[in-house]
């Protein structure tokens, strides 16, 4: 409560600023960066070097209320199978723009539901990837599952091609709760695509909950956090419900009376801490957790922890190449997002062109509050030093910057004349931190709750 208190000194805990899983964040992605900024960008990439592919599977069976991703509901496999024929397209024509000895670093599917693909089609599209893609050395190739949509044969198909990694969304388990967001998952079905995954030699287990959900008190988040603990995962996501109705009109379905205040998100995010690290788990950032020995705890060890689309990572790939609808790529130029909408994606593909449609190309203006805003949230701390020598051009801004973010947060920073600091206690303004190093001053009503 002490923390709180002084959190709230600032009168920012109603603040809303982005996740900052890139800068600048989506919304100031411009039509002026499109598909010829992608090929270029695609073709730049040097021989031998290692890259990651995100697939985007935008279709789920029911559309969870709190959800804010880019998902379409289907009660058939039709546009599913039409939508997997487009990708295989768009695997040839990023692969023709790449050079030939390109390996692949991580392969992440995500969703929507990825699980909603029958063994037979998700065999077609890994067979695709798989003949045009070589695994380098440190390949990880991980999946997002829906214990609700996840077949056992699907699962085998998925171990069978190498899969290594299972990231399982939880969000609570607690009835009441799973009743006001529109999701209904039983801790035995959670269970039972566990206990399947761990038979088949599964390396490494991922789980996604969510705090700050309607009718969510301290003991309902407390017993799901012993029920997802029971299940031994080695990695775990604990993220703030972003209530965003404006950008995501399914979330009109869920009552906003019933929403905790920010004290309450507070308090539930720290009782969740608590419980995760007494348990052995190790912090990571602001809203994860591994076990010791799991990939972000020695990324984190090693300076190496990095942020992307999909939170903290320990992937060093400096491309990252988004397939799909609404999917994002990441180049040392810049950000290009597919078309959003299904069928302008599969339109542009199927006429054989990129699908990128918006993006952002980086400035060194942009670049050097980049990797500051990537220290604030890696490591609560910035080497200012490294920074300006890194940037020189900019060092006086750099330590302007520093100075004015010291100023305004004196009981949260320590700054000294090489680097600044977030005080203990403070990392939950981390996000807040960052958005005053953040150029575009993002409007408080684009983004979700910092707390």
């Amino acid at each position: 409560m002490t923390e709180f208190k002084q959190l709230r000194r600032y009168g920012i805990l109603d603040a809303k600023v982005p996740r900052y899983t890139s800068y600048p964040p989506a919304n100031h992605f411009s039509d002026q960066v499109g598909q010829a900024n992608q090929s270029e960008w695609l073709r730049a990439v040097p021989q031998g070097s290692a890259v990651s592919l995100y697939i985007h599977i935008p279709f789920c069976k029911r559309l969870c209320w709190f959800c804010a991703c880019r998902t379409q509901g289907t009660s058939t496999l039709r546009p599913v199978e039409a939508y997997v024929e487009t990708l295989l397209h768009e695997i040839d024509l990023i692969r023709a723009r790449l050079p030939k000895d390109v390996s692949l670093s991580r392969l992440h599917l995500g969703g929507g539901t990825p699980t909603i693909l029958p063994s037979g089609l998700m065999a077609l599209l890994l067979d695709k990837l798989f003949a045009n893609f070589e695994k380098g050395d440190a390949f990880e190739f991980s999946v997002e599952i829906d214990p609700t949509e996840a077949s056992p044969d699907l699962l085998d198909t998925l171990l069978s091609y190498g899969m290594n990694r299972a990231s399982i969304g939880v969000q609570d388990f607690d009835p009441d709760v799973q009743k006001a967001i529109g999701r209904l998952q039983s801790f035995q079905q959670t269970s039972d695509v566990v206990h399947h995954l761990r038979s088949g030699n599964l390396h490494s287990l991922n789980m996604d909950l969510l705090y700050g959900l309607p009718f969510q008190t301290q003991e309902s988040l407390s017993q799901s956090l012993q029920e997802v603990m029971s299940l031994q995962p080695d990695r775990l996501a604990l993220y703030g419900y972003a209530h965003v109705p404006w950008m995501s009109k399914r979330q009109v379905l869920i009552d906003e009376s019933a929403l905790p205040d920010p004290q309450m998100r507070y308090e539930l995010s720290g009782i969740a801490r608590v419980l995760l690290t007494s348990d052995g788990f190790e912090q990571i950032g602001f809203d994860h957790f591994a076990r010791p020995g799991d990939g972000l705890s020695i990324a984190k060890a090693n300076g190496q922890l990095r942020r992307n689309f999909q939170g903290y990572t320990d992937d060093t790939a400096d491309v990252l190449i988004g397939l799909g609808a609404s999917s994002i790529s990441k180049f040392p130029q810049g950000y290009s997002q597919n078309e959003s909408a299904t069928a302008k994606y599969v339109t542009a593909i199927e006429g054989q062109t990129l699908a990128g449609a918006r993006g952002y190309a980086l400035s060194d203006a942009d670049r050097w509050v980049a990797l500051a805003i990537e220290q604030l949230m890696c490591g609560f701390a910035v080497n200012i030093a490294q920074l300006q020598a890194d940037f020189p051009t900019y060092a006086p801004i750099i330590s302007t910057a520093f100075t004015q973010l010291a100023a305004a947060f004196p009981l949260g920073v320590t700054l000294d004349d090489n680097s600044l600091t977030v005080n203990p206690g403070f990392e939950p303004l981390v996000r807040i931190l960052a958005g005053q190093l953040d150029a575009f001053q993002a409007s408080q009503t684009s983004h979700s709750s910092a707390i």
